[in-house]
């Protein structure tokens, strides 16, 4: 599955088998676990704003509940990496390399 020129792994809400993942909110839930692996291990702020990890971010991508996994948590966090890749292989989640567009 490694891919060296991809920058981003996209975990989505569906089955290899073609459901769609339960619960509603599991990209939510997933990112929310990962929000506290950061870039230079930077925390939030007792008392800030709950924010998601730029390495692990619930998106919509076509109508369909996606997490966006930056390949620099792997770097930085490899047990949370693995966390993340093994969450999508137990869930029989649909996983795809690439690059998301800008906005």
């Amino acid at each position: 599955m490694a891919h060296p020129s991809a920058k981003q792994v996209f975990i989505k809400g569906v089955t290899r088998s073609g459901r769609t993942f339960r619960p509603s909110d599991w990209a939510e839930r997933l990112a929310g676990v990962m929000s506290q692996f950061r870039p230079g291990g930077t925390k939030a702020a007792l008392g800030g704003h709950i924010a998601y990890s730029p390495w692990c971010v619930p998106t919509v991508l076509d109508g369909v509940k996606v997490v966006i996994v930056h390949r620099d948590l792997r770097d930085a966090e490899p047990m949370a990496w693995d966390f993340v890749m093994n969450f999508a292989k137990d869930n029989e989640l649909q996983v795809e390399e690439g690059q998301a567009d800008a906005a």
